[in-house]
């Protein structure tokens, strides 16, 4: 077994059995990533069995989209990498299974983060051809990481927020940080008193998304969900509108931008934003478009909130200087925002905001929202089109943390039928009403799931 001795107080608990479940969805429109179009997505379930020093055992689940054009952008066939994917959380099932531990999940899940991930990673991609990224790697480790702070929470008999504080924790955040302005504090100290219950939901509008009715070829599907943006927001009540983009041609973009702002002005929706998804290398190509349409549609140029990653997502490798970007807008790093270490780097060539995202690990989300709001960046809480499960963990980080404005949940556009069952508990979770998500649902120790079926 692993015995991590850094952490010397708090819970001692062993993991006495942890099950894998791989859950595959079937999109009913198709969802472009950057170069990649995709219509169907696995998702990898786990459940953390924990057991006490006590022997009490309860069980502690997560559960994360293995998306793989997101975390592994590549011209390998697309099944390989997501084999490649699967096998590895099978890898990590095994690392799991060997823990004991004493301490907090928190510090358990930075513990293996720092000390165990890419060895199992280069212990993977030893001989492979196809080399697994860190950020795929990331997500694979996220599922057993969110079921890591469920049941933590479970074993304390508390909801998990309510542990992140020095009535738990070893270490405050200057230990992790290595950064004396952190000094006395702890991750409750950058949640919000008292936590959201409802918040503004955002829409992924796709490049391949159908704007009108005019625009239908009749190939649509007629399952008794919207098709077009125009059908979403009467049906929704939807505000907020993230609008992907080619990052490659130029003209297509503005066009793009134009025409969902129109429609944007028409239904008084709020707020814009861009994704470029790393395609964009020169932020030239940026800063052309948004000043472009701050001449020519002053009014969908002022609704944008921020923009999202255009660049590489590989910071250390395109170190690029994007301070003229983030002058214009705010510019929210996404991809490239793996932990706080790379926000650091990314503050240092400007960007100005973080997207959080969950399938980074519940860990390494908590501690880079700490890290960026102490340094005064803005916050934000991305979706990587989250069923099940894994809604309810995503949107409660948002809820806790504070965002510049709400969540993005778009799972309700490309699988609702996945969630049904979670719907049942959770009514206003899994379906959009008046442009918001109603989180009063979500009660109980770890995570609150508050599902039947999972007991």
């Amino acid at each position: 077994m692993n015995n991590f001795s850094t952490f010397e107080r708090g819970v001692g608990f062993q993991v006495v059995a942890c099950d894998l479940f791989f859950m595959p969805c079937t999109m009913r429109v198709p969802l472009k990533f950057g170069a990649e179009t995709i219509d169907s997505i696995v998702n990898a379930r786990v459940c953390l069995h924990l057991q006490s020093e006590s022997g009490q055992t309860l069980r502690g689940w997560g559960e994360t989209p293995l998306s793989v054009a997101w975390a592994w952008p590549s011209t390998a066939a697309f099944k390989a990498r997501e084999e490649r994917m699967t096998s590895f959380c099978e890898r990590l099932a095994e690392a799991w299974r060997a823990v004991s531990f004493r301490g907090h999940a928190l510090e358990l899940g930075w513990q293996f983060l720092e000390e165990q991930l890419d060895s199992l990673k280069d212990e993977h991609n030893r001989g492979e051809q196809l080399q697994l990224p860190h950020l795929a790697a990331l997500i694979c480790n996220s599922a057993f990481d969110l079921a890591l702070h469920d049941a933590y929470g479970k074993l304390l008999g508390k909801p998990v927020y309510e542990t992140y504080n020095h009535n738990y924790l070893s270490k405050d955040l200057a230990w992790y940080f290595q950064d004396e302005s952190f000094a006395g504090k702890y991750p409750e100290d950058f949640l919000l008193k008292p936590s959201l219950e409802k918040l503004p939901v955002w829409h992924l509008v796709g490049g391949k998304d159908l704007l009108y009715d005019s625009e239908r070829t009749g190939n649509e599907p007629d399952d008794g969900y919207p098709v077009t943006l125009t059908e979403w927001i009467e049906r929704d009540g939807l505000t907020c509108l993230k609008i992907k983009l080619t990052g490659t041609d130029a003209e297509w973009d503005f066009q793009r931008c134009k025409e969902v702002g129109q429609i944007a002005l028409r239904y008084d929706c709020q707020a814009l934003s861009p994704d470029l998804n790393c395609q964009v290398k020169d932020p030239e190509y940026v800063n052309a478009l948004l000043d472009r349409l701050k001449k020519e549609c002053p009014e969908t140029y002022e609704r944008i909130l921020y923009v999202e990653q255009p660049f590489p997502y590989d910071l250390e490798a395109n170190p690029i200087d994007v301070h003229s970007v983030s002058r214009r807008k705010p510019l929210f790093m996404d991809e490239s925002a793996h932990d706080w270490r790379l926000l650091r780097l990314g503050k240092e060539l400007g960007w100005n905001g973080v997207a959080l995202k969950v399938c980074k690990t519940q860990t390494g989300a908590l501690l880079s929202a700490c890290w960026a709001k102490q340094k005064g960046m803005q916050l934000m809480v991305q979706d990587l089109t989250n069923p099940r499960l894994a809604m309810i963990p995503h949107v409660l980080l948002a809820a806790q943390v504070g965002t510049i404005m709400g969540v993005e949940c778009n799972a309700a556009q490309f699988y609702p039928e996945a969630s049904k069952k979670e719907a049942e508990s959770h009514p206003g979770l899994y379906e959009r009403r008046n442009g918001e998500l109603d989180l009063g649902s979500i009660q109980g120790n770890g995570f609150g799931y508050n599902l039947p079926e999972l007991e």
